[in-house]
């Protein structure tokens, strides 16, 4: 499918997303890929013995390295930087055993199923950037907020009962702040409009329950008790018309909070 000097692959660095965008526009996308011993890599239009790929086929072969680093995934990101969100260098090491023995995986994008990786996984450390770890396959079940830092014993630390199984990176955003939260599926029902934290809807909107919302800028946490306890669950923007057909039909979210800037 394609020629590749070295398995090894480096992150587009930030200061190309421009011409990664035009890249990326255009349709094709054509990479060499050299050693991380030399620090280099070029992007070139067909010449010579470039390899030639397709958006497509660029991204099933980077799904296809266990071992890459995701070296497309900026300039996907970057398809998509609009009020203020900008690409960012995140990374995620995921560990077999306790205070990070044991084989590794290293990650620094969203990873729909890690147990063709490892069978197991109890500990972790957050090199750079926010992520959103599930201790189901493909983004299901409990979710956790894991900022940069060590989580030798997150199992312990969380009170989790399963080992993390899927991982959703959460990108950078500096801009607005704006959700609409309602008190009935579908948009139905009371309606307030949230551009700050909350700790309590209760409190604040004489609301008892949130069933949907429209999450239009930013990237927020929504905790089914007050003050951000509980179970939680990561929204970026987008529609949800219904948490109950999301998997959580036994929750009520009585707290939302914004995953700011500073949390990076």
């Amino acid at each position: 499918m394609c020629r590749v000097e070295s398995p090894e692959m480096t992150v587009i660095p930030v200061g190309l997303k421009h011409e990664a965008q035009q890249a990326f526009s255009e349709g094709l996308i054509v990479f060499r890929f050299c050693s991380r011993k030399s620090g280099l890599y070029s992007k070139h239009r067909a010449e010579g013995d470039t390899p030639l790929l397709s958006v497509a086929l660029c991204v099933e072969f980077l799904r296809e390295m266990s071992n890459a680093k995701r070296l497309f995934y900026d300039v996907l990101l970057a398809q998509h930087v609009i009020k203020g969100q900008k690409a960012s260098a995140a990374q995620i090491v995921f560990y077999e055993d306790r205070n990070f023995m044991g084989r590794s995986y290293e990650c620094s994008s969203d990873f729909a199923d890690m147990s063709s990786y490892l069978s197991r996984c109890h500990s972790c450390r957050v090199e750079r950037g926010c992520f959103m770890v599930y201790d189901r396959p493909n983004y299901m079940g409990n979710q956790y907020f894991m900022r940069r830092g060590e989580y030798a014993d997150y199992m312990s630390m969380f009170g989790m009962n399963d080992c993390i199984r899927s991982c959703r990176m959460i990108p950078m955003y500096r801009g607005s702040y704006r959700m609409r939260i309602y008190e009935r599926e579908n948009f139905g029902g009371q309606m307030y409009e949230m551009m700050d934290d909350c700790d309590n809807i209760m409190d604040r909107y004489r609301m008892n329950n949130c069933m949907s919302c429209h999450v239009m800028d930013g990237h927020w946490l929504m905790y089914e008790q007050p003050h951000y306890r509980g179970r939680m669950m990561y929204m970026r923007p987008g529609e949800y018309r219904n948490f109950m057909n999301m998997g959580f039909s036994n929750m009520r979210f009585m707290s939302m909070r914004r995953i700011m800037d500073s949390y990076y």
